[in-house]
């Protein structure tokens, strides 16, 4: 089995380098890795200490944060070294202020894990929610490195879980501790032998808690908001991580409804074209972030916002939050930046595998609708009623507080 997967990885890497011809992610992917063992090299010496952490993409390493902060703080003479699977997360976070080297992580032949382990020679390593890479697992375990797994989760349908899981279920054995995130993922691992497990939460919330101690302050975002005749701030909707189809019921809404309220649009995709695309479709005054020089923003109706890393402070702003993704596969985004400000939240009908958004919506902090009539009344509820939004955006700011703390169960188990 083991001869198969290291042949399968090879034939990957070669498919790769040809599809990165035509297609630019797949570019940065293959690209990206051409230069790992010479960064390293010259970043890690033989005689530092250092402590590895991989994130297969941006979501998990927002998810580990909080652990490399705590880390960080207790090993100040440690360099953490982070590595990333895809693109979409180390283009976003190379330059992120917690690491001393960020990197590709090579792909999982075993030539690239000893190169890689010899080099990092890791006293700890951590990998976030998921990734199971058998060659770098075994050389962890063949070197005597602690590896631990922080805010795993597991489900019924995954291969550890099958009669013929046994290949992987060997990988997961060389983990010295799981560190899962719910009582089911901790069941499932206990039924298939392993006891070195502790349910500690998701780390998700100690990031999304801290939002709140930082200045999330956005001037343009102030102005924007106002009513452009008088100085308050007019009723907000903030529409996070939209996708075509949940933009299509969006901007119906936004059309024909008779309230005065603003609409701030921060799409998942910023491609050119589909931003020019949505805000075509839109009847109302509508201003992107890429055109706002010199505009008076109080005087639009609508902000597009046409780039990144912007969105989490866009939601101190609001007062009633749509989060993308919920028409789609495998469903909704984020909620819990959001739901830690305090706001109502309304989703898509796609979020069972979520399980942050299957509670809020079973204690009615968050509203799922499916059709242009559902999402009609859930935000006409909203707008029309400020008791209604402040109740269930307390239930969304409480559940948010009440999950907090993974990262120093960890750390102290640790």
């Amino acid at each position: 089995m083991f001869f198969a997967y290291n042949l399968i990885v090879q034939l990957t890497g070669f498919i790769l380098k040809i599809i990165a011809i035509f297609s630019p992610k797949i570019k940065l992917f293959v690209n990206g890795r051409k230069n790992v063992f010479t960064t390293l090299s010259s970043a890690i010496k033989p005689n530092d200490k250092t402590i590895w952490f991989h994130a297969a993409s941006l979501g998990e390493y927002e998810q580990g944060l909080p652990v490399m902060e705590k880390i960080k703080n207790k090993f100040p003479n440690h360099k953490i070294v982070l590595t990333f699977f895809s693109p979409s997360g180390y283009e976003v976070r190379k330059n992120n202020p917690i690491a001393d080297v960020t990197v590709y992580l090579p792909l999982d032949t075993a030539s690239n894990a000893g190169k890689f382990i010899s080099i990092v020679h890791p006293e700890q390593v951590f990998f976030i929610k998921y990734e199971y890479w058998p060659n770098y697992l075994n050389e962890l375990k063949k070197n005597k490195i602690k590896t631990y797994l922080i805010s795993g989760i597991f489900r019924e349908t995954q291969t550890f879980f099958k009669w013929y899981g046994g290949f992987y279920r060997k990988a997961l054995k060389t983990f010295d501790y799981f560190f899962v995130q719910n009582d089911s993922s901790k069941e499932l691992l206990q039924s298939i032998g392993f006891t070195n497990v502790k349910t500690s939460g998701d780390t998700r919330f100690d990031r999304v808690v801290s939002i709140l101690e930082r200045d999330n302050t956005l001037n343009f975002i102030e102005e924007f908001c106002k009513n452009p005749f008088q100085e308050f701030k007019m009723t907000t909707i903030v529409i996070g991580s939209s996708w075509p189809k949940d933009e299509e019921l969006l901007v119906n809404y936004i059309n024909r409804t008779s309230h005065r309220l603003k609409f701030i649009i921060a799409p998942h995709n910023i491609k050119p074209d589909q931003i020019a695309d949505l805000k075509s479709q839109i009847a109302k005054k509508t201003v992107l972030f890429s055109e706002m020089e010199g505009k008076n923003l109080a005087d639009y109706d609508v902000f597009i916002i046409d780039t990144i890393g912007i969105l989490t402070k866009i939601y101190s702003y609001a007062d009633i939050t749509y989060v993308g993704g919920g028409f789609g596969n495998p469903g909704v985004h984020n909620i819990l930046e959001p739901a830690t400000f305090g706001l109502p939240i309304i989703i898509g009908p796609n979020y069972s595998h979520f399980a942050e958004a299957t509670a809020l919506v079973n204690m009615d902090g968050c509203t799922t609708i499916k059709s242009q009539q559902e999402l009609n009344q859930a935000f006409n509820l909203l707008v029309q009623n400020p008791d209604e939004r402040f109740e269930k955006g307390h239930i969304c700011s409480t559940f948010v507080q009440m999950n907090k703390g993974a990262a120093d169960k960890i750390l102290n188990s640790i």
